[in-house]
């Protein structure tokens, strides 16, 4: 009996290995490229973000834009802001306060992780979203689940 019991546990082990292996993210990929979902890029004094390129794919915690923009570095910490339209009843993010309310944008700072060449004048910048508070990432989680999801 015992070494019934043993086999089962290496092999309870072995998937528990195999199934955290195979997913790597913690956060789900989605797919919005089609949706031509604009992020601006917020420096220094100014009011007013300056248009940073456009959403390729985005997750609970992170995203991948396609910019023109030369000057973005792995390792960089840059403010982003993005507005997301509400999808089926259900904005991305909320505001509290007084109350709580939805809201479709955010700001806040990405770290970016890698930076990829696309085509002459295109770059793939991915990064992780930092100071996203819990219940606004859980609220994006929610939303993107009505997406699809990214390759």
């Amino acid at each position: 009996m015992s070494q019934m019991s043993s086999i089962a546990k290496e092999s309870t082990e072995s998937i528990l290995k195999l199934s955290t292996e195979a997913e790597r993210r913690e956060h789900r990929r989605h797919d919005m490229e089609t949706q031509e979902i604009t992020v601006d890029r917020w420096e220094g004094g100014r009011r007013s973000g300056k248009n940073f390129g456009k959403i390729v794919d985005i997750s609970a915690g992170g995203l991948r834009i396609r910019t023109n923009q030369q000057n973005v570095q792995p390792d960089h910490q840059i403010r982003v802001r993005m507005e997301l339209p509400a999808y089926a009843g259900i904005s991305p993010f909320i505001t509290r306060g007084a109350g709580i309310s939805p809201k479709t944008e955010w700001t806040g700072w990405m770290s970016i992780a890698r930076v990829a060449k696309v085509s002459r004048d295109e770059y793939d910048v991915c990064g992780r979203l930092m100071d996203m508070d819990e219940i606004d990432r859980g609220m994006l989680g929610l939303y993107l689940s009505t997406q699809p999801l990214a390759a």
